[in-house]
């Protein structure tokens, strides 16, 4: 919990900071791109982070890392800072922190759609419609399928979630009667 509050408070700051500069969008593709390629690269991310490799050696990879992928300044800067105040490990929970912040900043919502079969492509984009009325934001949605709903879809935007699964139907129905009251 208190690793999620930290990268919270820097995801924050950086957002800030874009506001003020106007580079929110550049410092998401950046960042975003440095957090992949500390996912990806897991000895990379291990030998910068790792306090047990000599703190000199592991700061010479990270400003090389930052010079091959030719960020801003402000990245740069950044990235040293997370280095310096042993936050650099936290690179992706940031990266997530920032990219929802920044979609709320834009006014995106991002909501996922789980199908138990294949929809269409004038379905899905029926359904963003829908929500982004319901929510008066654009919504980007990713889509995935789950056989074991049985039929119907369950989306989920931040907390709320639409279940219209029959999976949930059957098993709604399924305690009430249990509980013996009539359908």
């Amino acid at each position: 919990m208190k690793n999620l509050a930290i990268a919270r408070r820097y995801a924050k700051a950086l957002l800030l900071i874009g506001k003020e500069d106007g580079q929110t969008e550049q410092y998401r593709k950046e960042l975003e791109n440095i957090a992949k390629l500390m996912d990806q690269e897991k000895s990379l991310a291990d030998t910068i982070a790792n306090p047990l490799h000599i703190h000199g050696e592991r700061k010479q990879v990270l400003q090389r890392v930052i010079e091959k992928m030719n960020v801003s300044k402000v990245m740069s800067a950044f990235m040293l800072l997370l280095f310096e105040k042993g936050r650099i490990g936290f690179i992706g929970s940031i990266n997530d922190f920032y990219q929802m912040m920044a979609d709320e900043l834009k006014g995106v919502a991002r909501a996922s759609l789980v199908s138990a079969s294949e929809l269409t492509a004038d379905t899905i984009e029926k359904i963003r419609t829908a929500l982004s009325k319901k929510t008066g934001k654009e919504v980007v949605l990713e889509v995935t399928q789950d056989p074991g709903l049985i039929g119907g879809i369950v989306t989920r935007i931040g907390d709320l979630v639409l279940d219209g699964s029959i999976k949930t139907q059957l098993l709604n129905m399924r305690e009430t009667l249990k509980r013996g009251e009539r359908a």
